[in-house]
Order: structure tokens, then C-alpha cells, then sequence
């Protein structure tokens, strides 16, 4: 099979029916990720983390809200309603089910604007012609366009952000709940679960122009989906991330850059350790999973021995890089999906003091894509990258990426071996299961 009839075989398998997925589909679920249904809870709410899946499992494991008591469950369909029940009871166990699409930002971008600010205005003063690229905004007066536009971002920030303590299950009820324009903070808190949640990325009303980043400046954005910082033990599983109604085709462009309003669709920093991130779909992005923020040597300090995140039977698609990106961080991926178009960059990051291991993964990539192109080189770190599979065949991609790229020659050898894994399922079986099981709605 080539790679275009490989191609046309993944899309085939994508496009099968849900309700053929959905029949028996915790069972089905259980099954592969070699738990038993007398392990866990008939009731996905109350469900906790298996033995062994992943880095989030280890220690204490991740248990979330199961234990919370009935006036600590809460059925949600506002967003005001969602950041009530957030704030309610603390950090006991608590379990709150969405139900329906959430939006965050339905009063629209103009909602959060200061008195005054001028989009218009801010394009005049700070335009090349005008202001040149030497120097960037932070000093401008609060009364300034740039001042301006900081005054209404923080009010976005206040309006779309939510903030998730401890001992939290959070959990979509049926095939269609989830959040637009939301940004979910999981910062600073331990055992937090998050599932059967459809993500649409939040749009910055506001970004930033900076006249000193890169040669001709750039549009910078705020916002992830989900935000892991400083957190530990946090499960992620059967969610969907997506741009959905705003891709980065739909983006206007202005002084010659992309007018940017996306960030990531979900990042891991801040020291954050153990997650267990698994039967996801991360869709239609340009820069997907950041792990580690930076190579500062402050950064450094915090994440250093931490990020330790496993991502399995997860699908990658239409994702331009970052899948993820990672630093600092022992990352366990394997069983995972990913289907590359016209706009793919990269699959995986490696960055500083990155601990990689990339393992039993299936790559569907079309014509005129390389497997050397998976691999992208930041900062010198060893990885392993062992029996993965290219539309059908197994492929050393280390190997492949060093003879074709020979200025970024990689490196074996992660100097770890994961043990926290459940069954680990043939690379030439992880799209069937991985295109029909894994996303919002897939769960009972």
C-alpha cells in the first residue's frame, strides 16, 4: 500500500459511523487500556484512574472528585453557573457534569473592550511605517492604544479564564458537551480529572503587536484550552481540542503577520508533574502541546525533574507542530495517531534537557512528506524513538531524520524506560483503535 492509498485508508476509518464506535464504548475502553469493569465505576463520573496508566498514576494516582458526596455534584450548562460550582465547597471531592455546549465569550469580543480603545487607532500609531521594529510596547502609557488594548485583555482574561481545585472530576455529559472560548486553569493543585469535554479554542479578542519579535515583528496571543501549571496528578481523557468555527485560515492579516488569536490547545508548565493525558483528539491547530515554557535558567529551576507526562492512544490531526513540544520533562507517548495534511511542520519537539521516549506510534503522512520531518531538533537531547510505523511500515525515525537532515543529527537513548503503561497495543492496530475511540462523546 502507498502512501496515498495509506492516506485514503485513515480517512476511511475516520469517517465510520459513531454509533458503531459508541456500542459497548466503556467496555470497549477498559478493555484496551487492560482494566476490568469490575475495576472501576459503572458511572464514568466516579471513575478514577487505573493502576499503571501513565505518569499521573503514579504516587497517590489520580482519583478526582469520585468520592464526592451528592452536595457535591453538580449538573452545569452556563458559564456562570460552571465558575459557581468551581468555587463551591472548596477543595472537597467535588464532580461537575457538563451538560451541553458552554460558551465563554457569547456576548462576543466587543463585550470585553475598554472605553476608548480603537482597534483602528492601534494599527495607525503602531504600524512599521510609523513606529519601526526596534522597540516594543511595554513602556506606552495606560491611555495609549497599546494601554488600551492591555485594559481590555485583562478583561478577557477575568471573563474567560476558570480556575479548577483539587479533588475535581470534571466531566461532559453526552456527545456534545464542552466549552468555546474557554480557558481552563489547572494551576497549582493536585488529582484533577477531565473528561468527555469537546474544547473550542478561545480566541484572543486582543493580541499583541511586537515590533521586536523575529526581523518583521509578530502577533502575539493569549489562551490555552487547558493550562497544567504547577499542578500533579491530572488526568485528561476522551476530550477533543479543536479551533472550530475560527481556523488559522479565517485569521486576518495586518503590517504583513498573521493577526494571531490562538494559543496552545494545551500546555504543561510550571513544574507541573504527573499527567496522564489518553484517548484525546487534538485537531486542527498550529502550535498544539507545549511542555516546559522556556529554556531560562529560572524556568529551568522549576521544571527541571518535573513535567513527567504520558500521552497514549491520543489522535494527532491537522496539527501544524508541537505534538508536543517538549522540555525538561520525562514524556512517555506511545500508541498515539497522527495524520498529517499540507500544513504539517512537526510531530515532536525535542528541547532542553527534553527526556523523550516515542514508542509504538502510527504516522499517516501524505505524499511529499517526509518521516524526517516527525522529529524536529531545538536543543541537543537524546531520545528513543523505537517501533513506530509510516503509512504501514516501520520506520527508525531517528535514523531516517539524521540522514536527511544532517544539521540536526539526533541523538539514542532517552536514559529512561517508562513502566507505567497498561497494554500496549501493535502500532499497525493503533489507528483503527485509536480513529474510532478516541475524542468527546466516546465515552458512556
Amino acid at each position: 500500500m502507498n502512501a496515498q492509498e495509506w492516506h485514503g485508508h485513515a480517512i476511511a476509518r475516520r469517517s465510520a459511523t459513531r454509533a458503531a464506535a459508541l456500542i459497548g464504548c466503556t467496555a470497549l475502553v477498559l478493555a484496551v487500556t487492560g482494566t476490568t469493569a469490575e475495576a472501576r465505576s459503572a458511572d464514568p463520573a466516579r471513575q478514577t484512574l487505573a493502576a499503571r496508566d501513565g505518569w499521573a498514576s503514579a504516587g497517590t494516582g489520580t482519583t478526582g472528585g469520585s468520592t464526592a458526596d451528592a452536595a457535591h455534584v453538580y449538573t452545569v450548562t452556563t458559564w456562570d453557573g460552571f465558575k459557581a460550582a468551581l468555587a463551591a465547597g472548596g477543595t472537597a471531592p467535588k464532580i461537575i457534569k457538563v451538560k451541553g455546549t458552554i460558551d465563554a465569550n457569547a456576548d462576543g469580543c466587543d463585550s470585553f473592550a475598554a472605553d476608548g480603545y480603537d482597534f483602528d487607532a492601534y494599527l495607525q500609531k503602531y504600524s512599521p511605517e510609523n513606529w519601526g521594529y526596534d522597540t516594543d510596547l511595554s513602556a506606552e502609557p495606560d491611555d495609549s492604544p497599546e494601554g488600551l488594548r492591555r485594559a481590555s485583555a485583562a478583561r478577557q482574561d477575568t471573563a474567560i479564564k476558570a480556575s479548577v481545585p483539587a479533588n475535581t472530576t470534571l466531566i461532559g455529559i453526552g456527545e456534545d458537551a464542552g466549552f468555546k472560548g474557554a480557558s481552563l486553569q489547572i494551576k497549582d493543585v493536585d488529582n484533577v480529572i477531565v473528561r468527555n469535554l469537546a474544547f473550542e479554542s478561545p480566541l484572543d479578542c486582543f493580541p499583541q503587536w511586537d515590533p521586536t519579535d523575529g526581523d518583521t515583528g509578530n502577533w502575539n496571543s493569549e489562551y490555552d484550552s487547558a493550562v497544567v501549571y504547577g499542578s500533579t496528578h491530572v488526568w485528561l481523557d476522551h476530550n477533543t481540542f479543536t479551533d472550530g468555527e475560527h481556523p488559522d485560515s479565517t485569521l486576518p492579516t495586518y503590517y504583513g503577520r498573521i493577526y494571531e488569536q490562538h494559543d496552545g490547545e494545551l500546555d504543561i508548565v510550571k513544574g507541573a508533574d504527573y499527567v496522564t493525558a489518553s484517548w484525546n483528539v487534538f485537531a486542527d491547530h498550529d502550535k498544539t502541546i507545549l511542555i516546559g515554557n522556556s529554556d531560562s535558567a529560572a524556568t529551568a529551576a522549576v521544571d527541571r525533574g518535573h513535567l513527567k507526562t504520558t500521552f497514549h492512544h491520543n489522535l494527532f490531526t491537522g496539527l501544524v507542530e508541537r505534538a508536543p513540544r517538549v522540555r525538561f520533562g520525562q514524556v512517555d507517548s506511545y500508541n498515539n495517531h497522527f495524520v498529517a495534511d499540507s500544513t504539517y511542520s512537526y510531530s515532536f519537539g525535542i528541547g532542553m534537557e527534553s527526556q523523550l521516549v516515542a514508542e509504538h506510534n502510527a504516522f499517516t503522512l501524505p505524499d511529499g512528506i517526509s518521516a524526517a520531518t516527525v522529529l524536529k531538533k531545538w536543543k541537543e537531547a537524546p531520545l528513543t524513538a523505537a517501533d513506530n510505523y509510516v503509512n504501514g511500515r516501520k520506520t527508525d525515525l531517528i535514523a531516517v531524520h539524521n540522514a536527511e537532515v544532517p544539521a540536526e543529527t539526533l541523538q539514542s537513548g532517552a536514559g529512561w524506560t517508562p513502566t507505567l503503561r497498561t497494554k500496549v497495543d501493535p502500532p499497525k492496530a493503533v489507528p483503527g483503535l485509536v480513529d474510532h475511540r478516541a475524542g468527546a462523546g466516546r465515552i458512556c
